[in-house]
């Protein structure tokens, strides 16, 4: 008759969303300000996250993340007026671009042209990108993944991450 929900803490995904709004992406890189270059952001941030993190004990606490993330992620498509099947479809296609961000900054994650190639493909037209742009945000998502080697992995996975870009 009632429905219990597991409570979410949402410290991480909210943190996400912060990082996904700086205004150096908009303003320096020039990508669209909008909700699916958010999303790929919070992907790139999350994958870099997780590639740090899954060498710690916390496998229960990353795939509770993993699913309150994608959970808010189609929470909002809902919010933004999106129907059940294209919410699925949207829900299927925005998995299999986190696995190929998560794969490949999985298979090296000092490669800097692995991150251009990848950056290319999600954020800019194969045809028309300035490597400058691309270059600017390489180094990053290079400085962020610096950043996080220093973090203790529980206090990241809670969302205690204090980056600051400049």
């Amino acid at each position: 008759m009632f429905s219990f929900y597991k409570k979410h803490n949402n410290k991480l995904y909210n943190k996400l969303t912060e990082l996904s709004r700086n205004k150096f992406f908009y303003n320096d890189t020039k990508l669209s300000d909008n909700f699916q270059t958010r999303i790929l952001l919070i992907f790139f941030h999350l994958s870099i996250i997780l590639q740090i993190s899954k060498k710690s004990n916390f496998k229960k606490k990353i795939q509770a993340i993993f699913d309150n993330i994608f959970h808010n992620i189609e929470y909002h498509l809902r919010e933004l007026g999106h129907g059940d099947v294209s919410v699925n479809k949207n829900m299927k296609n925005l998995n299999k671009i986190f696995y190929d961000i998560l794969y490949n900054v999985d298979q090296d994650l000092y490669d800097t042209e692995m991150l251009k190639k990848l950056l290319v493909k999600y954020f800019f037209s194969k045809d028309k990108f300035d490597d400058e742009k691309v270059m600017k945000l390489a180094n990053y998502f290079q400085k962020f993944r610096d950043f996080c080697f220093d973090l203790d992995v529980n206090n990241m996975l809670n969302g205690s991450i204090n980056f600051n870009y400049r």
